[in-house]
């Protein structure tokens, strides 16, 4: 019997999940969660503080600590709704869309190098399974929460 436990440990090393920075783009060290939260403002449409931290499973204290110092580095910008100011809106600023879309390029070329070693059959094999696998972890009852 396969030791599963074991099998996502190496995942998460082997995907450097465990990293402080996750990627280092001219000269900006990216930090796993601050690439989550670039992708996520990026994919929305102008998506609230909220929105976001809710997609990301954050609690917003942590979120809105994470969006301060990208605000600061002039990657993010917060833009408070007109018709409620208490809402706040969030979107990439040029150089913010500039260091996401290196990171995207640069995990791209990381998972092409690594379906590199497979057949075309095993590739879509593997897309499938990881597709099933986060449809199960949406539908389980105690996935992103905490064990203890």
């Amino acid at each position: 019997m396969e030791n599963t436990r074991e099998l996502f440990q190496v995942l998460t090393r082997r995907f450097g999940l465990l990293n402080k920075n996750c990627c280092s783009i001219d000269s900006e060290n990216i930090s796993l969660v601050q690439s989550h939260i670039l992708y996520e403002i990026d994919k929305g449409k102008s998506p609230s503080m909220q929105q976001v931290a809710d997609a990301l499973g954050m609690d917003i204290t942590t979120f809105s600590r994470q969006i301060q110092n990208l605000v600061k580095r002039g990657l993010v910008k917060k833009t408070p709704l007109p018709e409620d100011r208490r809402v706040y809106t969030l979107s990439l600023t040029a150089e913010g869309k500039s260091v996401a879309a290196a990171i995207d390029q640069e995990i791209n070329r990381y998972l092409d190098e690594i379906f590199s070693h497979m057949s075309e059959f095993e590739k879509e094999t593997v897309i499938r399974s990881i597709k099933l696998l986060n449809e199960c972890m949406a539908k389980s009852s105690v996935c992103c929460k905490p064990l203890f």
